[in-house]
């Protein structure tokens, strides 16, 4: 099973991962993306998804025109864990 991050780690988001914050409404973290058109925002997504699949971790996510708002949660513990860390930085270097 899947743990939630520790108090320890939580308090080091901010430093080991500066673009993203914490989700105002649950226990996740969010990051946006802008680009320069949709095009790129699309072709973004697309390599995220290839990610994903790889990380078998899906996003919640949306796209408007030039713009990509990720969230990321681990359902099966209720809330951030390591998980969504490693897809963030994942994420982050394909950024």
């Amino acid at each position: 099973m899947v743990e939630k991050l520790s108090p320890e780690a939580r308090a080091a988001l901010p430093a080991t991962l500066p673009g993203w914050r914490m989700s105002a409404t649950r226990d996740a973290i969010r990051r946006s993306f802008r680009f320069a058109d949709f095009s790129a925002a699309w072709g973004f997504m697309s390599r995220v998804a290839l990610l994903a699949e790889k990380h078998d971790h899906h996003p919640e996510w949306s796209n408007a025109w030039n713009r990509v708002e990720i969230e990321l949660t681990t359902h099966d513990a209720g809330g951030l864990s390591e998980r969504d860390v490693a897809l963030a930085r994942a994420i982050d270097a394909l950024a």
